[in-house]
């Protein structure tokens, strides 16, 4: 099972976007995979499922659960102030310690409005992971200007960007 991550709690978001064409892709290639939207977080998660609380939030334990029942994880991940937003650190602080992604393999997507792709925010995400015993796989895909190449729709214009998505998607499903 894969689970795709939508790293930002945004509602209609870039990532959202991306994660639904990714989505697309793995299962044209017959891979089993579902979506991990961290806009269906509760508005109270940094109280409700973190420290003493760990565990007894409904809404976030749904949550963790798609991420605990995976053996790879895609996560696509916005820049935010030049790394990943918040609301994904948060949610990977929630997930049980030691556990919660410990011995999954991840791969990474990155976009942002600049020029950088989220590469920063990739390095910052890709420390954590590590840290957490999760293998990041070395194909990092980056979109810089996505306001520029990804429609309201969904579609993603830039025949290079799908085709760094593809080659991505085809890597993870051998990793």
């Amino acid at each position: 099972m894969i689970t795709v991550i939508v790293g930002t709690n945004r509602i209609n978001s870039r990532a959202r976007r991306i994660a639904d064409l990714y989505i697309d892709l793995l299962r044209a290639q017959g891979a089993e995979c579902q979506l991990l939207d961290l806009a269906l977080l509760p508005a109270t998660v940094s109280v409700s499922a973190l420290y003493h609380n760990t565990g007894q939030d409904s809404e976030f334990n749904t949550l963790a659960a798609l991420a605990a029942a995976a053996d790879k994880l895609v996560l696509v991940v916005p820049e935010y102030n030049c790394s990943y937003p918040g609301v994904l650190k948060t949610f990977i602080d929630g997930l049980p310690y030691p556990g919660g992604i410990r011995g999954k393999k991840a791969a990474l997507i990155g976009l942002s409005s600049g020029g950088q792709g989220g590469l920063l925010a990739l390095s910052h995400l890709s420390d954590v992971l590590m840290y957490l015993g999760t293998t990041v796989m070395p194909a990092r895909v980056r979109l810089p200007f996505i306001d520029k190449h990804l429609s309201e729709a969904g579609e993603l214009t830039h025949p290079l960007y799908q085709q760094l998505l593809q080659e991505q998607a085809q890597q993870l499903l051998v990793f």
